[in-house]
């Protein structure tokens, strides 16, 4: 059998893994465009199936005609697929010599190219099929990690932030037009002064989009996790706390002050929430350039905290050395550990003002209480409730770019209409920057080049 060939393809189709690579049972390689079609003719040597009717058809080579593999495939007709265009999906058995033939035998054929990194949900963006939030959804669903950092992602993906910033903008157009209709028919009979009449909704917008923005960035949290710092000084049982919450051996325990000099992160599940639980170096004065390095990087990692783990030996508290009180504030839980050295060791939370628990690693003792105090924390950085959030710093730095602007109009629109119009009109393209209601050609590389190359 012979290549086909079609010289008339205005637009390249694309096609690549869409599961993870590797040994698996079924592997679904994905095509998008408008050769799909035609390489599932030229695949199965067949008429095309049924559209989103799913059949089990041999695949051969096209160069040779070897048998690679026995799939099941289905196609979608444009503009009924993900992407809007036709798209062909191959499930094939997931061993590495299938693969490497089904891709190799797509690449030979013309008009066909390995797709780039988040190309089939930017085509799916570019033909409307999605917006930009939904967009980032649908990749904050493959890398949710967690139950709850799944349910935003799901959440984002069915377009709750994207309708919420829409009707905002919506609410900014209708402004706009208002204001523009005074400034473009001043002779007509029109309502006396529609630039100040508008004031009254812009201002309840505004309010809403300060309260949208005043959230802790709890959806931030939720998307990447909440960094949880180790801080103490050398040998206060900072790594074996850290490898008794990780269960395993994380990092290494020794008698011999200094041993953590790097920074060592571990990755938590506390109910559903994401969390990062990191070791640092002991905090101490030293001439040793390694380990002076790393006690730079705690305290730099403590600087940028959500939660601090401050530990301090239990024989020298209440007494706590210098290091240790610059770092007790709101964000910090003291963990006096050893517990197990004092007489009548209290495992648990102390009566002060700061959470303060006695424990004992080795004895796993008042271990319990800690987590229930930092799952508590966790949870109260990260609750979202059922409103929809702010999941990246874009959204947040084009609303406050617009809410910015609509700050600007309320002081401009008794004095210029002109330029209140053009206040508007500027809060009104940082809402559709969010959602790709405005051209954002330069933003789209940034967003679809951290997918994956199957989405």
């Amino acid at each position: 059998m012979t290549l086909l060939r079609n010289r008339e393809c205005d637009f390249e189709s694309i096609f690549a893994l869409a599961s993870a690579r590797g040994r698996a049972g079924v592997s679904v390689i994905r095509i998008s465009g408008p050769q799909a079609a035609l390489a599932l003719q030229v695949l199965t040597e067949k008429p095309l199936p049924t559209p989103r009717m799913a059949q089990v058809r041999a695949l051969y080579d096209p160069a040779n005609d070897a048998h690679l593999d026995d799939a099941l495939v289905l196609y979608f007709k444009a503009p009924a697929s993900f992407t809007g265009e036709d798209v062909v999906e191959l499930h094939v058995h997931g061993g590495r010599a299938v693969l490497d033939g089904v891709l190799d035998a797509l690449s030979r054929i013309e008009g066909l190219r390995p797709a780039l990194a988040g190309e089939f949900s930017r085509r799916a963006f570019e033909n409307g099929r999605m917006d930009l939030t939904e967009a980032e959804g649908i990749n904050d669903l493959v890398m949710a990690e967690t139950a709850l950092q799944r349910m935003q992602a799901l959440r984002q993906m069915g377009g709750a932030l994207g309708a919420l910033y829409e009707r905002w903008r919506m609410a900014l157009l209708e402004a706009l037009a208002r204001i523009e209709a005074d400034i473009d028919f001043p002779d007509e009979d029109l309502p006396e002064d529609m630039t100040l009449s508008v004031k009254p909704s812009l201002e309840a917008l505004c309010s809403e989009m300060k309260t949208h923005l005043a959230d802790g960035r709890r959806g931030e949290r939720l998307r990447n996790g909440v960094s949880i710092v180790l801080l103490g000084e050398p040998n206060v049982g900072k790594s074996s706390l850290l490898n008794t919450i990780a269960k395993r051996d994380a990092a290494i325990v020794s008698d011999i002050a200094g041993t953590t000099r790097d920074v060592i992160e571990v990755a938590l599940d506390l109910d559903g929430y994401p969390a990062t639980l990191i070791d640092t170096a002991g905090l101490r004065e030293t001439a040793h350039s390694i380990e002076s390095e790393g006690v730079r990087r705690a305290l730099e990692r403590a600087e940028h905290a959500d939660i601090r783990l401050v530990l301090v030996e239990a024989k020298d508290w209440p007494a706590l050395p210098e290091p240790i009180t610059d770092l007790l504030d709101e964000q910090a839980i003291l963990v006096v550990n050893k517990g197990d050295c004092l007489e009548t060791p209290s495992y648990g939370q102390q009566k002060d003002a700061l959470p303060t628990f006695v424990t004992s690693v080795t004895e796993q003792q008042g271990l319990d209480a800690l987590m229930a105090c930092l799952t508590q924390k966790v949870t109260s950085l990260c609750d979202i409730g059922e409103a929809p959030a702010i999941t990246r710093i874009r959204h947040r730095m084009a609303l406050q770019e617009a809410v910015d602007c609509l700050e600007r109009f309320f002081q401009s629109a008794q004095q210029d209409a002109v330029l209140a119009a053009e206040d508007v009109r500027l809060a009104t393209r940082a809402l559709g920057r969010i959602t790709g209601r405005v051209d954002v050609e330069s933003l789209l590389d940034i967003v679809f080049s951290s997918f994956c190359i199957g989405k």
